[in-house]
């Protein structure tokens, strides 16, 4: 069974940076994309960054390039979303979600952390 825990939340200044952890646990051979998104209170989820498993190839939406980084250890068992330069519209809960290839949707979860930007 294939689980994802986010770390890494908390509440910071404009300005600061956090770094979100997603632990995977279980078989993750299927993969296709692992996505970050986020969800503003009474917003709806908004896409954050996407990294193509086979090949390690990153993506970020507009809003956060040149302040965001996301990455993977060698083990493909954690994938890092550092967060430079935040601002108070980041604010949000971070959620890393998983597809399998060629699911339409997300397959897999995390139950999200918590950032929270004051100016």
């Amino acid at each position: 069974q294939v689980q994802l825990v986010e770390s890494g939340g908390g509440s910071v200044q404009a300005g600061e940076s956090l770094r979100l952890a997603c632990v995977i646990s279980g078989d993750t051979s299927d993969f296709g994309d692992m996505d970050w998104l986020r969800q503003a209170p009474g917003k709806d989820s908004e896409f954050v960054s996407r990294i193509r498993w086979d090949t390690g190839d990153t993506f970020l939406a507009d809003s956060v390039k040149g302040r965001f980084t996301l990455s993977r250890d060698n083990t493909k068992t954690t994938v890092f979303l550092q967060m430079n330069s935040l601002k108070p519209e980041d604010t949000g809960v971070y959620f890393c979600t998983a597809r399998r290839t060629h699911s339409l949707g997300y397959d897999y979860q995390g139950p999200g952390t918590q950032v929270t930007v004051s100016s």
